[in-house]
């Protein structure tokens, strides 16, 4: 197994200096390429899906994972539409920025380089292979996979096409390589391979992201769980606030940008609560709350500690009450884990005061935290939610995968 997962390595190294060197018209023509044959290819894609499907209910997968793992058309097509996307995106690499002459008339300034190899520890998410590689390959990275155990089938079959598509550009196909081991002890072992990695970059759950970060030798760019909140302001428009926390909560549940936990202005419990509650509960969602939510509607389980800091990823809401946007600022800070967090107000000042204030990756001011995406952002995909502060935080498109080198040009300067 040890010898298998070096191997990969050792073939993505070569890859890298392939793939390093490719044009960019290249590279974009491959990525339409690629897309196109992942449409055509759909039906392999879908019959490997429904096994992943058939596999995850008869294993008792929850709901909101199960929605994860799920294919069809359309989420094929959007997975070609964004490889269509990047193909559109200016290619960073080769970027040189800041170049500044020195009192020596040495010129000094960096450009944009590819990270190298990345490494991407994923689980039941069967589109991150398709992101992965196009934005790895538009920055010229190499790219190994290593896929969870329950969307396996759906993960090979993406990868047989891309890395057909590759082979029918004329491109190496190692620039995306696969663990096909699916053992724990294949896991720990890549993350050990700091001889040939450059980054690895963990999405999943908390325990995984855990993992990663306590046993990798290998430098992380640790993309976080997503417990976010909203917070709806004394001075919020509440038929908006209701439209606003349903389609946050709802739209998909398991997916890390949903809304876990609600925070009120108490002053408005009583005008907020029938309507945005009779709201959610035709959605099935499952609310508890505090000691003032549960006395305002009694049918609301009162919510324990440990609510607070849960990321469901279900048809479940957490609603805690409090008196300023101070407090609440307070309690999101305590409980969220750094990626999306929101306020719903008409309060210029607060609105102010929670985008400074709020520790988070995305700070929204009256909408949605569901469109923290890189499709959304328009970076055509995303290879993760950063929710640390080094490197790349938020969604990260190709510019978070490139690093810089500095070049200096001179003209027969020596130091004195």
């Amino acid at each position: 197994m040890t010898t298998t997962i070096e191997a990969l390595g050792q073939r993505a190294c070569q890859a890298k200096k392939v793939v390093a060197k490719l044009p960019t018209n290249l590279k974009n023509e491959t990525l339409c390429r690629v897309a196109n044959d992942l449409v055509a290819n759909q039906a392999a894609i879908l019959a490997a899906n429904a096994q992943d499907m058939a596999n995850g209910r008869a294993n008792g997968m929850p709901d909101g994972l199960l929605d994860r793992l799920y294919l069809d058309a359309g989420r094929i097509e959007a997975m070609a539409e964004g490889l269509t996307q990047i193909a559109k995106l200016d290619d960073p690499i080769g970027e040189v920025t800041g170049m500044k002459k020195r009192p020596n008339g040495l010129l000094i300034g960096q450009t944009r380089v590819p990270l190298g190899v990345v490494g991407i520890i994923y689980e039941a998410r069967p589109n991150v292979t398709a992101d992965a590689f196009g934005l790895c390959f538009k920055t010229g990275n190499a790219v190994i996979l290593k896929g969870g155990r329950d969307a396996i089938y759906s993960i090979q079959a993406i990868v047989a096409s891309i890395r057909a598509s590759l082979e029918a550009c004329g491109i190496e196909p190692d620039c995306l390589l696969l663990v096909e081991d699916l053992s724990r002890e294949a896991t720990i072992e890549l993350m050990k391979q700091n001889r040939y990695l450059d980054v690895l970059i963990p999405r999943g759950g908390a325990g995984l992201i855990r993992s990663v970060v306590e046993n990798s030798t290998v430098p992380v760019i640790e993309t976080g769980t997503g417990n976010c909140h909203i917070f709806v302001d004394e001075s919020a428009d509440l038929e908006q606030a209701v439209a606003i926390i349903l389609n946050a909560k709802t739209q998909r549940v398991g997916v890390c940008n949903a809304v876990e936990s609600l925070v009120v202005h108490r002053n408005i419990v009583d005008a907020l609560l029938p309507d945005l509650a009779l709201a959610l509960r035709n959605k099935q969602v499952e609310m508890v709350g505090d000691d003032t939510i549960v006395a305002a509607d009694p049918s609301i389980a009162l919510a324990s500690e440990a609510d607070w800091g849960t990321e469901y990823l279900a048809l479940k809401l957490s609603i805690k009450t409090v008196g300023s946007v101070d407090e609440a600022i307070e309690h999101i800070n305590t409980y969220n884990t750094g990626h999306s967090e929101a306020i719903l107000t008409n309060d210029y000042a607060h609105a102010q005061q929670f985008l400074k204030e709020v520790d988070a990756a995305c700070v929204y001011v009256n909408a949605s935290t569901r469109f923290t995406d890189g499709f959304e952002f328009g970076y055509g995909a995303e290879i993760g939610i950063s929710t640390q502060k080094l490197h790349a935080r938020g969604p990260m498109g190709l510019l978070a995968l490139t690093t810089t080198k500095f070049i200096i040009l001179g003209s027969g300067q020596v130091r004195p």
